[in-house]
């Protein structure tokens, strides 16, 4: 039975709304690797896993105009952080597709994604049952890389606006969640270039190991 059939499209979302301080500022995923910007090497790992792909950020999209991406705003306001944008999904995904039940979200700075995210987080949480199915790597957890129900807005955006939790463990704790352990060796395909010298590390890595490409 393929995820399709199983629960219906999975819209994927790059998260590229936060604010990048560690970085210096501006949008992370426009930052060059390789020849490209992380951007490109997210997308082209990412859309092959998913029926659909958004790209969630703020402020002017036109700079993203160059990938033919829907691009998502969050609705809440303060910099809320990356379950805003989860938020901002969920809801745009209800809103674009009712088919949509299930959303998968990657981070715009972690270039390595494993090519089989999805598949294999769709299916330890089905054979779970469990509702958030959430990435792991060398005994880490990886809250912004998951599978998330657009059945749970209601909740999120309750937690968010109401109870003002920005901590993405403090709500995904409420929910039955599945964490799915990916290899780490010899490179963690959930390396973050949240710095000028993590961003040093990924253009290391891509040479050292041309696979990544």
């Amino acid at each position: 039975m393929s995820l399709e059939e199983e629960g219906g499209p999975v819209l994927g979302a790059i998260l590229a709304g936060g604010l990048a301080r560690r970085m210096g500022g501006g949008d992370k995923g426009l930052r060059p690797l390789g020849g490209a910007v992380m951007l490109d090497r997210v997308i082209g790992r990412a859309a092959p896993q998913v029926a659909a792909l958004c790209l969630n950020a703020n402020g002017d999209p036109g700079r993203f105009a160059r990938w033919p991406l829907p691009v998502v705003p969050d609705d809440v306001p303060g910099a809320a952080g990356p379950l805003a944008g989860i938020l901002a999904v969920l809801d745009w995904a209800a809103a674009t597709d009712p088919q949509i039940r299930t959303v998968a979200s990657f981070p715009c700075d972690a270039p390595f994604i494993p090519r089989d995210l999805v598949a294999r987080l769709a299916a330890v949480r089905l054979e779970q049952g469990a509702e958030i199915a959430m990435a792991a790597s060398g005994g880490r957890t990886h809250p912004v890389v998951a599978l998330w129900p657009v059945a749970l807005r209601g909740d999120l955006r309750h937690a968010l606006v109401v109870e003002d939790i920005r901590k993405i463990e403090r709500w995904t704790a409420r929910h039955p969640t599945a964490v799915v352990e990916f290899a780490s060796d010899p490179v963690d395909p959930f390396l973050n270039s949240n710095t000028p010298e993590d961003l040093a590390e990924a253009e290391r890595l891509l040479a050292r190991y041309p696979g990544l490409a």
